[in-house]
């Protein structure tokens, strides 16, 4: 067998084909694109970890489980006389061409910032061109995580200067919706306190997009700061034989706050 990447990909449409030919595998012959959604999120979530972790070994094993999941879509699609791998290959081939100019055409920018317009911009001139109407802050799919996805929509507009100026100005319209969540909070409105927290958290993502961290990346730090935390406090209560559950609240606060003082000391 060749170890060229198209021949390697052409041995890997053979294997998904056969695995939903008549003979292949049972499992793998009754999936659905909506069976596979689940796989598809669980797979990529493999692969953010695998950056987390900083592991390349990982990290390339899965990127190919997420790879594997294209090709089964793909091959359900061509069953059912929708589309083919040719077609998405063909697609992103054609996309990514002519979204980069200054790469393959003769437009020229000069920074990050600018390409980003710049794709911005023909994607709005092909969407024209087709005769849909599309926003600038199109594009960012309501599956997403919340976190994510506001930081996602928030960066799109900043694109054509609707932003703060920096993330201190940012941090002013927190307080404010800070004040307004704690109004709705002493009213007891449980709508309104839903929706006032809600403005909290996305004023809070724009100071983060804006002082350049990625709010998803933060909350998921602090909530493993929290279990680290949580159960180091389990730990040393059974090793003093006693159980969380029966402890009173102010011998936990105690011990959290004996933790963090420890991790401060390392």
């Amino acid at each position: 067998m060749s170890d060229s990447p198209a021949a390697l990909f052409g041995t890997l449409l053979d294997i998904m084909a056969r695995l939903r030919g008549p003979d292949g595998c049972p499992w793998d012959r009754e999936q659905t694109p909506s069976s596979l959604k689940p796989f598809l999120i669980e797979e990529t979530y493999e692969v953010l970890e695998a950056i987390e972790a900083d592991d390349a070994r990982a990290l390339s094993e899965e990127l190919g489980d997420v790879l594997f999941q294209v090709v089964f879509h793909a091959r359900i699609a061509e069953e059912r006389a929708q589309f083919t791998m040719m077609d998405v290959l063909r697609g992103v081939v054609d996309k990514m061409v002519s979204r980069h100019p200054h790469v393959f055409a003769e437009s020229v920018v000069g920074t990050p910032r600018e390409a980003l317009a710049q794709w911005e911009a023909l994607k709005q001139r092909e969407a024209a061109t087709s005769g849909r109407r599309r926003s600038v802050i199109d594009g960012v799919p309501r599956a997403m995580p919340s976190l994510v996805r506001a930081q996602r929509t928030q960066a799109k507009a900043a694109r054509v200067g609707f932003d703060w100026s920096d993330s201190r100005a940012a941090w002013a319209k927190v307080r404010e919706e800070i004040a307004e969540a704690g109004k709705a909070v002493d009213a007891g409105n449980p709508e309104e306190v839903r929706e006032e927290l809600g403005d909290v958290l996305f004023s809070l993502v724009n100071v983060a997009r804006l002082a350049s961290i990625d709010a998803e990346d933060a909350l998921h730090s602090a909530t493993e700061k929290f279990r680290r935390r949580f159960t180091q406090m389990e730990a040393q209560l059974r090793g003093q034989g006693k159980s969380i559950e029966s402890v009173p609240q102010a011998e936990l606060e105690r011990g959290w706050e004996a933790i963090k003082a420890a991790e401060r000391q390392r």
